[in-house]
C-alpha cells in the first residue's frame, strides 16, 4: 500500500487527530511526528501546537490566534479548543460512514491501486524505484482456517514517517498530499488514476477485522516496518520487521484478522472473488485472488489379479480429478469505456453488455461518448433487447441498471433518480467520472450542480440513441423498441415537461387510417388536410371499441385521421403534451368539437328545427345530462353522450373507477358534465321530434327517450349506473317488437280452446291394452 491508505475529506487541510501512544518518554518524538507542521489550519488562522499531559494521558492543544482582521473586532472572552476522544472518533468513522461491511475490500484495493499508480508515475523520473520488486499487481489471499485476509501490492510502500503520518492521523490522505504536490509543481497530468481523497478508507477494515497488521517496504528505505493496531483502541504499534520470511521486496501487505462473526463470510475465496468483480473489476492493475481449482491428471493403477491366475498385476492408465490452489486473475474484463469508440467493434460492445449486466440477448442499441468541459465523464449506455417482465419495474426508479464508477472503482448502482429519471430507468450502462460529489463513504451521490449537468447530458444522449433507432432503415428495430419501452416514454410525457420536444417525435399510435401499423405524430401532420387545425384523438379500452365508436362517424366521412389511444396511460400523456408543432390535441369525445369545415347555415337551421325537441328530452332526463344539443359528429347513430371540456372522458372515468385505492367520493365531482347530442337525420330522432310536437305526454315516447339515453351511455364508453335496470328495459322493448310476430299467441289460444271442449264431453274413455292390437300382431290367435 501507499500513503494513500487513508484519505482526506477535502483537498484543503483538515484538523488532524493523532492516535498517540501513551508513553511520556517519547514526548519529543510525538512533537515532531504527530503535530502538523506549519501550524496553519486555514487562511487567516495561525495555530501553535502543544502537547500536554492530563490525567496520565497526552492531549494535543492548539493555541489558535485569529487573523488580524478578526482580532481588531470585539475579541474579549475566553477561548476554548475542540478536543477529540480518538477511540470514539474511530468508532464513528467505522460504524457510521458505511452501510455495508463488504466495502472494506473496495477501499483497500483502491488504496493499493493508488500505491501502484504513484510508483508508476515516480519511476518515470526515478527508474531505480522499481528495482527488482516485480510486476505492478495486487494479490488477495483469504485463509478460512485462521480467519484472515491478506492483501499485498507491489506499489510504492511506506517509510516509518509515512506510516505515522498516514495511518496514525485520521482523515489525512497520502493521495491528497501527493496530488497537492503535483499541482504545486504544475504537473497536473499524472493524477488521472489516483482514487483516494478522504483519508478514512483504510479504517473501514475495522468493519470486519478485530486486528490489522500492515507490513510495508518503501524503495526509499532499507528497512521494512510493521504497523499494528486492534479495534476499539486509541493506540498502535510500529516495529521493524526482522523475520527474513516476511521480508517484502517492495510494497505493502495488509493482514486482517477477522471478527468471529465475519470469518465464515469474508474468508471464503468465492466471496472475495465476487467482491473484487463487483467493486474493482475495472481497476487498472491486475488483481489476483487465491482460488481452489481442479484439473484432470493421468495416473497408473494396478488391476486386481483374478483368482486362479498367476503373474504380476497389470497396470492401466486412468484419469482422476485433482483439486489444488492457485492464483486467478479476477479483473480480466477491461473498462471498454476508456477506449476510443472508433476502435471498438459492435461485437465487443455486445459482449461487454452481456458480461456486465448478466444478459443473454444483444442490446437494441448502444452509445459510447465522452463529455468534456465543466463536467468530464465517460459512459456507455445500452437499450436492452427485452423489456422488464414485471410491471412494477416500469415505475420503479431503483432498477440498478446504471453502474457508477469513479476512476474505474465501482461506487454504487442504487440510485433514486439522481442520474436518470424514472421513465428512462430501463436504460442500462456505466458512467465513470474522475471527480464526483460523493459523501465520505463513497456510497451516496450528493445533489449538486455537477450532478444535474451530468444527468442532463445522459438524458440527451439517451434520446439521441432512441432517435437513431426510429430513423434507421430497419423499421422492425423501432417497432420492437416501442413494444418493450413505449410505456416508459409516455410516462415521460407526464413527468418531464422539459423534454417534451425530445419525447413527442418518438411517440407512436394506431389511427383510423392505419389500424395495422403504428403512426408517428410527424406522419399524422403530413397527412392532415389544409383546413384541419388540430390533432384528433379518441381514448378507449381497445382498438376494436375505438373503430366502432360513434364519435368517429363524421370524421371518417370527411377523411379526417383520428389517433386511437388504447393504453391506460395514453390519454394522460397526451393531455400533458397539449400541443405539437402548433397543433392542439383535441379529444373527439368531448363537447364543442370543431372540424374546420362546418356549414353554419345548415347547422343554424337544424338547431332551430330541433330546439323544441332538445328542451323536451332535457326535461325528460332531468339531471342526468347537463344539456341536449344537435350533433355535428354523427352520421349513422341516433345520439351520443359526450363529456364536458373540463371533466373526465368516458375512458378516464372508467380508469379512475378501477383504481384499487381510488377515492369514490370525488368521482361525482370529477366526472364533469354529460351532454347528449342527437343526430337530426336519424329516423328515431325524427319520430321523437314528431312525438314532442304531437304527443309530448306519451308514455311510450318517454320510454324511448330513457332507452335512448341508456343505450348512448354504453355506446359512448360510459358504465351504466344500473345494468340490471337497463337489461329489463331492453327485454321489454324486445317483447313489444317480437310479440305475436311468428304465431306463438295463436297456437296457445287454439290449445286452450281444445282443452275446454274435452272437459265438457264428460269422462274420458279408457281403452284396455288387450283391445289395442295391430293387424300384424304376431301374438294374435
Amino acid at each position: 500500500m501507499a500513503p494513500a491508505l487513508s484519505r482526506s475529506l477535502y483537498t484543503s487541510p483538515l484538523t488532524s487527530v493523532p492516535i498517540t501512544p501513551v508513553s511520556s518518554s517519547r514526548l519529543s518524538h510525538l512533537r515532531t511526528s504527530f503535530l502538523p507542521r506549519g501550524g496553519a489550519l486555514r487562511t487567516g488562522v495561525s495555530c501553535t501546537w502543544n502537547l500536554e499531559k492530563r490525567c496520565n494521558r497526552f492531549a494535543v492543544k492548539c493555541d489558535a490566534a485569529v487573523a488580524e482582521k478578526e482580532t481588531t473586532e470585539e475579541g474579549s472572552g475566553e477561548k476554548f479548543e475542540y478536543q477529540a476522544e480518538v477511540s470514539r472518533l474511530l468508532d464513528l468513522i467505522v460504524h457510521s460512514l458505511y452501510s455495508h461491511k463488504e466495502v472494506f475490500l473496495r477501499e483497500l484495493v483502491s488504496n493499493a491501486s493508488d500505491a501502484l499508480d504513484k510508483l508508476r508515475f515516480m519511476s518515470v523520473t526515478e527508474p531505480a524505484l522499481l528495482g527488482d520488486g516485480g510486476e505492478l499487481e495486487i494479490r488477495i489471499k483469504p485463509d478460512p482456517e485462521n480467519g484472515t485476509i491478506t492483501i499485498t501490492d507491489t506499489g510504492i510502500g511506506m517509510t516509518k514517517e509515512e506510516l505515522i503520518d498516514c495511518l496514525g492521523t485520521i482523515a489525512q490522505s497520502g493521495t491528497s498530499k501527493f496530488l497537492k504536490a503535483l499541482k504545486e509543481n504544475k504537473d497536473l497530468g499524472a493524477d488521472n488514476g489516483l482514487i483516494g481523497q478522504f483519508g478514512v478508507g483504510f479504517y473501514s477494515a475495522f468493519l470486519v477485522a478485530e486486528k490489522i497488521v500492515v507490513s510495508t517496504k518503501s524503495p526509499k528505505s532499507d528497512k521494512q516496518y510493521v504497523w499494528e493496531s486492534v479495534a476499539d483502541s486509541s493506540s498502535y504499534v510500529i516495529r521493524e520487521e526482522t523475520d527474513p520470511e516476511n521480508i517484502l521486496r517492495r510494497g505493502t501487505q495488509i493482514t486482517l484478522y477477522l471478527r468471529d462473526d465475519d470469518k465464515y463470510e469474508f474468508a471464503e475465496s468465492a466471496r472475495i472473488k465476487n467482491l473484487v468483480k463487483n467493486y474493482s473489476q475495472f481497476v487498472g492493475f491486475p488483481i489476483y485472488t487465491w482460488q481452489e481449482k481442479s484439473r484432470t491428471i493421468e495416473v497408473e493403477e494396478e488391476e486386481p489379479v483374478k483368482e486362479g491366475e498367476e503373474g504380476e498385476p497389470k497396470k492401466k492408465k486412468t484419469t482422476k480429478t485433482e483439486k489444488y490452489w492457485d492464483w486467478e486473475l479476477a479483473n480480466e474484463t477491461k473498462p471498454l469505456w476508456m477506449r476510443n469508440s472508433k476502435e471498438v467493434e459492435k461485437e465487443e460492445y455486445n459482449e461487454f453488455y452481456k458480461k456486465a449486466f448478466s444478459e443473454f440477448l444483444d442490446p437494441l442499441a448502444h452509445t459510447h461518448f465522452t463529455t468534456e468541459g465543466e463536467v468530464e465523464f465517460r459512459s456507455i449506455l445500452y437499450i436492452p433487447g427485452m423489456g422488464p417482465l414485471n410491471n412494477e419495474d416500469v415505475t420503479n426508479p431503483k432498477t440498478k441498471n446504471i453502474r457508477l464508477y469513479v476512476k474505474r472503482v465501482f461506487i454504487s448502482d442504487d440510485f433514486d433518480g439522481e442520474l436518470f429519471p424514472r421513465y428512462l430507468s430501463f436504460v442500462k450502462g456505466v458512467v465513470d467520472s474522475d471527480d464526483l460529489p460523493l459523501n465520505v463513504s463513497r456510497e451516496i451521490l450528493q445533489e449538486s450542480r455537477i450532478v444535474r449537468i451530468m444527468r442532463k447530458r445522459l438524458i440527451r444522449k439517451t434520446f439521441d440513441m432512441i432517435q437513431e433507432i426510429s430513423e434507421s432503415e430497419n423499421k422492425e428495430d423501432y417497432k420492437k423498441f416501442w413494444e418493450n419501452f413505449g410505456r416508459f416514454l409516455k410516462l415521460g410525457c407526464i413527468e418531464d415537461t422539459g423534454n417534451h420536444k425530445r419525447i413527442t417525435p418518438l411517440l407512436r399510435f394506431y389511427s383510423s387510417k392505419n389500424e395495422e401499423e403504428l403512426t408517428s405524430l410527424d406522419e399524422y401532420i403530413e397527412n392532415m388536410g389544409e383546413n384541419q387545425k388540430a390533432i384528433y384523438y379518441l381514448a378507449t379500452d381497445s382498438l376494436k371499441s375505438a373503430k366502432s365508436a360513434p364519435f368517429l362517424e363524421k370524421l371518417i366521412q370527411k377523411d379526417i385521421e383520428v389517433l386511437y389511444l388504447v393504453e391506460p396511460i395514453d390519454e394522460v400523456a397526451i393531455q400533458n403534451l397539449q400541443t405539437y408543432k402548433e397543433k392542439k390535441f383535441v379529444d373527439i369525445s368531448k363537447e364543442d368539437l370543431e372540424l374546420g369545415d362546418e356549414d353554419e347555415v345548415k347547422e343554424r337551421e337544424a338547431k332551430q328545427e330541433f330546439n323544441l325537441l332538445c328542451d323536451w328530452i332535457k326535461q325528460q332526463l332531468g339531471e342526468k345530462v347537463a344539456k341536449v344539443q344537435v350533433s355535428n359528429r354523427l352520421s349513422s347513430s341516433p345520439c351520443v353522450l359526450v363529456s364536458g371540456k373540463f371533466g373526465w372522458s368516458a375512458n378516464m372515468e372508467r380508469l379512475m373507477k378501477a383504481q384499487a385505492l381510488g377515492d369514490t367520493s370525488s368521482l361525482e365531482f370529477m366526472r364533469g358534465r354529460r351532454i347528449l347530442e342527437i343526430n337530426p337525420d336519424h329516423p328515431i330522432i325524427k319520430d321523437l321530434n314528431a312525438a314532442c310536437k304531437n304527443a309530448p305526454d306519451s308514455s311510450e315516447a318517454t320510454r324511448v327517450v330513457d332507452l335512448l339515453y341508456d343505450t348512448a351511455i354504453i355506446s359512448s364508453g360510459f358504465t351504466p349506473d344500473s345494468p340490471a335496470e337497463l337489461g329489463n328495459k331492453i327485454y321489454e322493448m324486445m317483447a313489444m317488437a317480437v310479440g305475436g310476430r311468428w304465431g306463438r299467441v295463436e297456437e296457445e289460444e287454439e290449445s286452450a280452446t281444445v282443452n275446454e271442449g274435452d272437459d265438457k264431453s264428460g269422462e274420458t274413455e279408457v281403452v284396455e291394452p288387450s283391445e289395442v292390437r295391430a293387424e300384424s300382431d304376431p301374438w294374435q290367435d
